[in-house]
């Protein structure tokens, strides 16, 4: 091995030392890299005026407008979670089921799969559904064990249903390293992948996840033996059903509609999804019949700027009928949400959303910078070309270096959280995969999916922690990790799947982007 190949490693050992031992990950993945970069260059071997790249880089993670959406996307996912929106969706879906073991448990799935993709963070979904739902399941007849993997499952569905936290990163990433690799590789026009592409291509494998899950709670979901039957709850009314599912649905529907329609950017729909978020955390809080009035009109006034826009009207004259309408509609929407902000700040449901996106948004965009050092340095040392030496002398050639891809990801998802894996291993190890004909969507989606899997794996699967850390200790951690099991196998099968017919992930986006 070469002076800088020894180097690289010990850099390597050393990250991963620091992260085992406890030191903050922004700290790990920023100094190690440095200091193995300054003693280097005492031997000859690093030329520090590598670092001199470092103040544009951190320039340009800054002045990215698509990172933009994360701290959006973030307050939309805490407005939800603390307005407890939550609460009330899966117990008017309880009552909607009649509160059977199967009913209950393909309740909690449907309820996951449409809230757990605003909610963002996997810590603070597991949590949730814990709190939420765990105790009417098990009322319900559900095995603790079964409870425990349905949650720790469900909790991980917004890593890969989008609008997802997770893939707007990690279209951020694959976007630049796929122009790099192919203009590297002599294609000096090679087709953008945007934040929409992977929002596509990763809606149909979700919603196969999501079947799959249905399929088996569906045969293997029975009631405990010694359990009374549920008492007869009363069924919601039509009323009921509509004002709780209709407004997050349609917010939802707003922000992935928007992005798949072309008509709105990802940071833009973020904007909408925050502002919505808003209004619905408001008009949960408010009791005042005029201020619930009026949070409604704002909405109905989004919608129709929204089908201005569809319809090519949204650059309309001032003075025309259209212009008035959408002036009137923005001045309706300005109203309720300076209405919903001071009913928010009141309650301080406003003040402890805004601390808690600031906290998780300043971890994100620390790690980001952190892992800007790092790629800076490993490039520094050589290490993309010592990469693509090794990938391309693997047999199996393009397939023999996903698979290996796709293992040390699922590797590292035992010790790393998402943010720092995509920021690392993409720069790091995915050039060598997107400088050839392999499709940067279908690429993207195949490693949300592992990283989705890796956080269910026992012993050290994050999705796990979480759940201990909220579950009562009745439930013991042997329960919690053969509840998983099934759960983890389904998660494989849909990847093998995405992996054998490409199209799951690469037709939606080719149907509707072209």
């Amino acid at each position: 091995m070469t002076p800088a190949e020894w180097f690289l490693l010990l850099m390597i050992l050393g990250l991963f030392a620091c992260i085992l031992s406890g030191m903050p990950a922004m700290l790990a993945i920023a100094g190690v890299p440095l200091v193995t970069a300054v003693i280097a260059s005492g031997f000859g071997v690093f030329d520090l005026g590598f670092l001199n790249f470092f103040p544009a880089r951190v320039w340009g993670i800054m002045s990215n407008s698509l990172l933009m959406a994360v701290p959006l996307f973030l307050l939309m996912g805490v407005l939800l979670d603390k307005s407890r929106l939550a609460e009330a969706m899966l117990g008017v879906l309880a009552r909607l089921v009649g509160g059977s073991a199967r009913g209950m448990g393909l309740s909690v799935l449907l309820f996951s799969a449409m809230i757990a993709a605003a909610t963002g963070i996997i810590g603070a979904t597991v949590v949730m559904l814990v709190l939420v739902s765990l105790k009417p399941m098990l009322e319900a007849g559900v095995a603790p064990r079964q409870a425990s993997g349905l949650i720790c499952a469900s909790g991980t569905l917004g890593q890969i249903i989008p609008p997802s936290i997770l893939l707007v990163l990690l279209g951020d990433q694959i976007g630049h390293t796929y122009l790099e690799a192919q203009q590297r590789a002599g294609n000096f026009a090679p087709q953008p992948v945007s934040v929409g592409d992977l929002f596509a291509g990763a809606l149909l494998p979700g919603l196969v996840l999501v079947v799959l899950y249905a399929v088996y709670l569906t045969f293997s979901l029975r009631p405990q033996r010694g359990v009374p039957p549920p008492p007869p709850n009363l069924r919601p009314n039509w009323r009921e059903l509509l004002f709780t599912f209709l407004p997050p649905m349609l917010l939802i529907l707003a922000v992935l509609g928007s992005i798949l329609a072309g008509i709105a950017t990802a940071t833009e729909a973020a904007g909408i999804g925050a502002v919505g978020a808003l209004l619905l955390a408001a008009y949960m809080q408010t009791t005042s019949h005029h201020q619930r009035t009026l949070i409604i009109c704002s909405g109905l006034a989004a919608f129709t700027l929204v089908a201005l826009r569809m319809a090519g009207l949204g650059r309309a004259a001032p003075g025309s009928p259209a212009g008035l309408l959408a002036l009137g509609a923005a001045l309706l929407i300005a109203a309720g949400t300076l209405a919903a902000t001071w009913q928010l700040w009141r309650t301080r449901l406003l003040q402890a959303a805004l601390s808690d996106t600031m906290k998780i948004s300043g971890m994100v965009f620390g790690i980001v910078i952190a892992a800007s050092l790092l790629a800076l340095v490993f490039r520094g040392f050589g290490g993309d070309r010592i990469v693509m030496g090794l990938l391309s002398d693997i047999p199996g050639g393009q397939w023999g270096a996903l698979l290996l891809i796709m293992f040390v990801v699922f590797m590292l998802g035992f010790i790393l959280e998402a943010v720092e894996i995509i920021y690392i291993v993409v720069p790091l190890l995915g050039p060598a995969i997107l400088a050839t004909d392999v499709s940067p969507i279908w690429f993207a989606v195949l490693l949300a999916m592992n990283l989705q899997t890796s956080f269910l794996t026992p012993p050290f699967g994050f999705a796990l922690f979480y759940y201990r850390s909220a579950a009562p200790r009745s439930i013991t951690t042997p329960d919690i990790y053969r509840g998983v099991m099934p759960f983890v196998a389904l998660q494989l099968l849909a990847l093998a799947m995405v992996i054998i017919w490409p199209d799951l992930a690469t037709w939606l986006p080719t149907h509707i982007f072209g």
